[in-house]
């Protein structure tokens, strides 16, 4: 599938440039485009090389915390949860730890720490692989949930609303998490329904209902929170969480009587490595990607789909948000480009930059974590993975939408 999309998004660019070239006289397109192979690709280093210290450091310490016997304690604690929706991984097996701390660290909007912790848990799944070019159920399951980027508390986008003095910059919050939650909750569904898990087992039910009712107070606690407060709320509660999940992890190590140290440089050393032989794999997707946006195929895409909703009769002010929804599976920096020239032009509190600003927290980018995560073991054939993750990103557009209409239409 991966293959299929590459080729297409690089003969498409090219059918295109050359059609602007014939009728439109443009002779500097295919200079744009070939610039743009330059500055993606260098651009796709960059990300490695930023994600090097990061991987380094949380590889290391995820090490001590599978010598120390930590994460063995974590998948037994929530594991009756996570095994259940991944029925493949055995009990007690460390994948199902490393899948709740990379699950954890992503709710928590820690995306230096959530990668490294998904890059050893789809390595150790890997492991459990009996087909190494294939992706698994259970790799597919954990690559559609993170597709779904769900966050507790999105504050990078409150954050971009802040600076351009929004009367009440949080006034997403809520909108983003229901949105986000109903793409998780539609892509496990989906997932579980495609690969016959019993989505309806009692232990899965409650502890559902569980996590809805944290969620639930999490939502009402912020509703009573300032812009101020909700955000230091938030960097205290995620630096705390995290930097206690450092601590735990050295000290059950220095408890169990382990080389602290040595076990970290071991395990840094697998994150440098890591690292390295992502780079091919993120490189090839930014360039197809950025080469398909040089060309202007995508701004073809945004004004078909405008002209057909209106077409339709479908509600206008919301159209100019729609370019957000293609552009983020494909780039998280091109959606945030998108939604800060929908505030410049229409306004912060405008009802397509809030309905943006929503559609860019609802979802991840999903093709850069295709390419990173199944790139980091080899991964080939992704079956209905990219699929099933495309839908979750359709599903959270639409409940974008749908609670953008909800809190801020009347």
């Amino acid at each position: 599938m991966l293959n299929v999309i590459w080729i297409a998004l690089f003969l498409i660019t090219f059918l295109v440039a050359l059609m602007r070239l014939i009728f439109f006289h443009d002779y500097a397109v295919f200079s744009s485009i070939l610039q743009s192979t330059f500055s993606s690709s260098s651009q796709a280093f960059e990300i490695a090389l930023n994600l090097t210290g990061a991987m380094t450091l949380w590889l290391g310490i995820m090490n001590i915390g599978e010598k120390a016997g930590a994460i063995r304690i974590l998948s037994r604690l929530i594991g009756p949860f996570f095994s259940r929706l991944f029925p493949q991984i055995p009990k007690d097996h460390p994948a199902l730890g490393q899948i709740i701390l990379n699950f954890s660290a992503n709710m928590l909007g820690l995306g230096n720490a959530a990668t490294p912790m998904g890059l050893k848990a789809m390595q150790s799944m890997q492991e459990l692989n009996e087909d190494k070019e294939r992706a698994s159920n259970s790799q597919i399951m954990f690559l559609v949930i993170n597709t779904a980027g769900f966050a507790l508390i999105p504050v990078s986008i409150m954050v971009y609303r802040a600076k351009f003095h929004a009367a009440n910059p949080s006034d997403v919050f809520i909108p983003i998490l229901l949105a986000t939650l109903f793409s998780t909750f539609a892509g496990v569904l989906m997932v579980g329904i495609r690969q016959r898990i019993k989505l309806w087992d009692p232990v899965l039910l409650l502890w559902t209902l569980a996590i809805g009712t944290v969620i639930g107070g999490v939502i009402y606690a912020a509703s009573h929170l300032t812009m101020a407060q909700l955000s230091a709320a938030s960097s205290f509660a995620s630096s705390f969480i995290l930097f206690g999940i450092m601590i735990a992890f050295i000290s059950l190590g220095a408890y169990k009587k382990i080389d602290v140290y040595s076990t970290f440089i071991e395990g840094a050393k697998e994150g440098f490595l890591t690292v390295i032989k992502l780079i091919p794999y993120i490189v090839a997707m930014l360039v197809g990607v950025a080469v398909f946006n040089a060309a202007g195929c995508m701004e073809y895409v945004q004004k078909g789909l405008t002209s057909i909703l209106v077409f339709i009769g479908c509600p206008t002010d919301m159209v100019p948000a729609i370019p957000t929804a293609f552009i983020r599976p494909l780039s998280s920096s091109g959606a945030s480009a998108m939604t800060v020239d929908i505030i410049n032009h229409s306004g912060v509190d405008s009802f397509p930059a809030r309905l943006s600003s929503i559609i860019q927290g609802s979802s991840d980018t999903t093709f850069y974590i295709i390419a990173l995560y199944f790139g980091s073991v080899g991964i080939k054939k992704t079956r209905y993975a990219i699929t099933f993750g495309l839908l979750t990103d359709l599903c959270g557009f639409i409940a974008a939408i749908f609670m953008a209409y909800l809190f801020f239409k009347h």
